[in-house]
């Protein structure tokens, strides 16, 4: 027991050095070194800002008009005329998000435009809302205070769970996890935890459906190593923030401004048709409406699904990259996920939490009131009476969006049932099946870095990567990942990369799974 408060100390649970910078080494690099970054995400502008920043001539090809990817934002008039920016849906910017929060800082040193969201309540028809913020950041002292003060687990839950498998929580380890648990179902490794209904729907499942999965189709190596980033192994505790104005006008906005003045070429709206080996060393860029770029370091951050087409689409860097090309055609995409924001002639009860995740129904998976959230919806909301309100279903099998949108109002009425006679001033809908998917047997079998093809780097939330990191902050450690080979094959000092302790408390240890009761004999 000694032991193990040992390895719980607050010490344990620091952020990681996981890439030291190197201070011999230049921190600029050689005068024309260049590169081209397809795709303006995370990961992307990770990447061009890293290299521009250190003097690399970069040109970023991202193919909509705006950066962003799947955080990215756009202008929209609504029917009043009221000009407002929507986005792809709710994102929650964690405070463990150690790389991706100094890549924000570049734009915004203090981080001002973020702010917290407050309670992280996961609600249901059928039980009470269940929080998980505000719990401590080291185990097993935020274990010990969930099952103290949770409404979904009780000492039943704690004697009738499999401790061995419980144990495997806290025991994350990338290689013996990913051996044990890849080919699991996260639903099988669930149902074998032998909680109650109640906690697995309150604490686990909704958790689990957040990576754009049903538990079914997630691989349990993947559900574990989220636990332990997101909460067993997180510094932090489950505690978030998100921006208090829209993403376009504090993040993108900024971010292209700040690419421009360290000399990148932006070029949105522009999309790559193919990329082709030159030269021994050399990319050849292909690019819609625009002259064809040469490069001899070239990074693909794009979602995966244009990942997949653009190897596709160029059979000399299919042959000339065999693995890369197994890779990218491999590539799993998660199912579609639906955005539906809604203008309405009324508030929402006052009680409500800005963000709920949402257990248990057939279609939506979380409800953001973004009145509560950012600047121009609460204005709007102020000036009208009403409130808007966002809608998200993360593996969506509705037919179409507006089914989709049908289902979650009506999911949300029954929740929420001053909802159900608000008038709908206006809507936006989307949905869009460009998120990763990480199945049962997947491990291994996605892009890395590097490696798959000489002179290209791979970035994105998709990619294998050498640390546990995962959602926005995969994308941007994977950016700048890619930046660093860069500068390491010149000669320049990479960045530093900080993260979470990457082994669980118990890592190493042995546990036994316990055995299933035998079937009571007939009489």
């Amino acid at each position: 027991m000694n032991e193990l408060l040992a390895r719980a100390a607050p010490g344990r649970m620091r952020p990681r050095v996981l890439v030291p910078s190197d201070p011999r080494r230049p921190r600029e690099a050689p005068a024309g070194t260049e590169a081209v970054v397809v795709g303006g995400g995370i990961a992307g502008v990770g990447a061009a800002t890293v290299l521009a920043e250190r003097g690399v001539r970069v040109t970023l090809v991202e193919a909509a008009p705006t950066l962003g990817g799947r955080l990215g934002a756009w202008p929209h008039t609504l029917p009043d005329g009221t000009e407002q920016v929507v986005e792809h849906g709710f994102h929650a910017f964690f405070r463990h998000y150690y790389t991706w929060r100094a890549l924000l800082r570049r734009v915004d040193p203090e981080l001002s435009f973020l702010r917290p969201v407050g309670g992280y309540p996961v609600i249901s028809r059928e039980w009470p809302p269940e929080d998980l913020t505000g719990l401590p950041g080291a185990p097993p002292l935020n274990l010990i205070r969930l099952f103290a003060r949770s409404p979904s687990l009780g000492l039943g839950d704690l004697l009738g769970s499999d401790q061995g498998m419980a144990a495997q929580l806290l025991a994350y380890d990338r290689d013996a996890t990913t051996a044990a648990f890849d080919t699991t179902p996260a639903a099988d490794f669930l149902r074998d935890l032998r909680m109650s209904d109640r906690a697995q729907a309150m604490l686990f499942e909704a958790f689990a459906r957040s990576f754009f999965a049903r538990p079914g189709a997630l691989s349990a190596a993947e559900l574990i190593a989220m636990f332990h980033f997101y909460f067993l192994g997180n510094p932090e505790g489950i505690g978030f923030d998100a921006p208090d104005t829209d993403h376009l006008t504090c993040i993108w906005a900024p971010f292209a401004a700040h690419l421009q003045r360290h000399g990148a070429e932006l070029l949105t709206h522009h999309r790559v048709s193919a990329i082709t080996p030159v030269d021994g060393h050399f990319w050849q860029v292909e690019i819609d409406a625009a002259p064809t770029l040469r490069t001899r370091h070239l990074v693909l951050a794009t979602d995966p699904g244009a990942l997949r087409d653009l190897v596709a689409a160029s059979p000399d860097a299919r042959d000339a990259a065999p693995r890369l090309a197994r890779k990218a055609a491999g590539i799993e995409i998660a199912p579609p996920f639906a955005v539906t924001r809604l203008w309405l002639d009324r508030d929402v009860a006052p009680d409500r939490a800005t963000f709920n995740a949402v257990s248990r129904e057939p279609t939506l998976d979380s409800v953001t009131v973004y009145s509560r959230l950012e600047a121009p919806s609460a204005e709007w909301a102020a000036r009208t009476g009403g409130s808007v309100v966002e809608l998200h279903s993360y593996a969506c099998d509705a037919p179409d969006v507006d089914a989709a949108t049908a289902r979650m109002r009506a999911e949300l009425a029954a929740l929420w049932p001053e909802t159900a006679d608000a008038q709908v001033v206006h809507l936006q809908q989307r949905m869009q099946a460009t998120a990763p998917a990480f199945p049962p047997g997947s491990a291994g079998t996605r892009p890395a870095v590097t490696g798959d093809a000489r002179g290209v780097r791979i970035a994105g939330d998709h990619v294998e990567t050498p640390y546990l990191t995962g959602l926005m902050e995969r994308a941007a450690v994977t950016g700048v990942l890619a930046a660093n080979d860069i500068l390491d094959e010149v000669g320049a000092a990479p960045e530093e990369i900080r993260g979470v302790p990457q082994r669980g408390l118990l890592a190493g240890m042995r546990w036994r799974r316990r055995a299933a009761p035998e079937p009571a004999p007939p009489r």
